[in-house]
């Protein structure tokens, strides 16, 4: 008896933010062809990413949780507010970049339609409600990147990177690959409910074939992420990428990494609980310490906020470990926030560049108040808010997710998490006392553009609204996530 498989006008419904971002970078193509201002393809791509946006919200809401294509594709409150991240990130990012690609001379169309398709496979990702779904949105979203990574062909840096980023992205691929095969052996099944019913019906949770499939899966998303011992590929691929690419990495795919993460332990594994905590729990102490230690080290700024943000892996994770909704609800709060003091970071490495000078070493930075005193307070608010001082938001997101730890019974994790927060707060703080304590030693011109500056005004502010009045972005949280 042959299936007959139908998909209805309801199953292209749910998918309409991402139908649109692919339609919109393939006008981008077309547009840079076409028009002599490269600006308005740029504005044309933050337009159609406003117009999916306005889709996700105000077709769906954070109501009814809706499914498509027989269950694999998932609308919920968790999937949209990581789309919200996607989008933002989205939108910060071409604001970075438009002087910056002139300044590198780089193809304005590729660029952001690349952007645009990235940015959808992440978007399938946080909506996979079944293997082959996460894997197909994972497949997308790191082929763009990889080439937005090698976008520089003439730069023999952003070559290496593309090609080391290219290799292990690759070796990840055929991690979660074996993890989905052994997985779909044993359960028969692909989709993430109906794995976690089959556990259960057939008894295998205790089986070693169960535990292998798991422990492959999640080396897969520990390289998406960047968690040690799977994080080789970070500092190279940072330092060599485009700045403005780097600032989109370090937060879209290692949001949709997280996504995922947070979907299959939660929805396809919640039973083995134990067992994925008692994996989890040793990576996120090594990668805190790798990532706090290592970059004590790192004079060149790219390297010291790509252990940074393994640092901070770390630290998400822990929402993930503590195995709660509220633990979840606080690993994306912290990206929430993340999203805003990291692209500030890296706006601020970007107007640092400018025609033969790179603007990428510590010692670029010293001094930088006495010529630039408005560019040093937003990079002080960015790392004071990376540091988590208050009354930054870095503070409560940090503050949020230790709570969890320790509510869900790992005190000596959050104590570790706290001593190595300590740590990385000097190399954070280092920036600031170059700027604010040094006498500069050469001139340094700062390059500016209106969407520059509007992106830093949003970043800075955001900062500050959510470190002042936490509430607002917790109960937001809370609302999509727990319903």
């Amino acid at each position: 008896m042959e299936m007959e498989t139908t998909i209805s006008l309801l199953d292209i419904r749910p998918i309409i933010p991402e139908l649109t971002l692919i339609c919109v970078g393939l006008i981008l193509i077309l547009l840079d062809l076409i028009v002599k201002k490269k600006e308005i393809v740029a504005v044309v791509g933050i337009a159609g990413t406003l117009v999916a946006l306005f889709g996700t919200y105000k077709l769906y809401g954070f109501y009814e949780p809706q499914v498509a294509f027989g269950g694999m594709f998932v609308l919920d409150g968790y999937a949209n507010f990581f789309k919200l991240i996607f989008f933002l990130n989205i939108i910060l990012t071409i604001c970075i970049s438009m002087k910056y690609m002139k300044i590198e001379k780089a193809s304005f169309g590729e660029y952001y339609s690349l952007l645009m398709f990235s940015t959808t496979g992440m978007m399938i990702m946080a909506s996979a409600a079944d293997l082959i779904v996460l894997y197909l949105g994972l497949e997308l979203m790191a082929l763009s990147t990889y080439i937005l990574v090698g976008l520089m062909r003439k730069k023999p840096r952003s070559n290496e990177a593309a090609i080391k980023y290219f290799f292990l992205g690759a070796f990840s691929s055929a991690f979660l690959l074996y993890g989905i095969s052994l997985t779909y052996g044993l359960t028969g099944t692909t989709s993430l409910s109906g794995i976690a019913e089959s556990l259960n019906a057939l008894n295998i949770i205790g089986s070693p074939i169960t535990y292998l499939g798991l422990i492959f899966m999640i080396v897969a998303f520990g390289f998406k992420i960047a968690l040690v011992p799977f994080h080789m590929w970070a500092p190279d691929v940072y330092e060599g990428a485009p700045t403005s690419i780097t600032a989109f990495m370090s937060v879209g795919p290692k949001a949709a990494g997280f996504a995922v993460l947070g979907r299959v332990l939660f929805d396809a594994f919640p039973a083995m609980q134990g067992q994925w905590a008692s994996i989890l729990i040793p990576m996120a102490v090594l990668t805190m310490a790798a990532g706090s230690i290592i970059a004590l080290a790192q004079t060149n700024i790219k390297r010291m906020l790509a252990y940074s943000s393994i640092a901070h892996a770390g630290y998400m994770l822990l929402g993930i470990i503590a195995g709660t909704h509220e633990g979840l609800t606080s690993m994306v709060n912290y990206l929430m926030i993340y999203l805003f003091m990291n692209i500030g970071a890296f706006a601020i490495v970007i107007m640092l560049r400018r025609e033969g000078f790179q603007g990428e070493d510590l010692e670029d930075y010293m001094g930088l108040s006495k010529s630039h005193p408005l560019a040093s307070f937003l990079m002080l608010i960015f790392m004071f808010s990376l540091a988590g001082i208050p009354p930054t938001a870095g503070f409560i997101g940090k503050f949020y997710v230790f709570m969890e730890v320790i509510n869900a019974g790992y005190v000596y994790l959050a104590i570790i998490a706290v001593v190595f927060s300590v740590i990385s707060a000097f190399f954070y703080l280092r920036i600031v006392m170059y700027m604010y304590m040094k006498d500069p030693k050469q001139e340094v011109t700062l390059t500016t553009s209106p969407t520059m500056s509007i992106a830093l005004a949003i970043t800075a502010m955001m900062i500050l609204i959510f470190g002042i009045f936490p509430s607002i972005l917790l109960n937001l949280v809370r609302y999509s996530i727990l319903g």
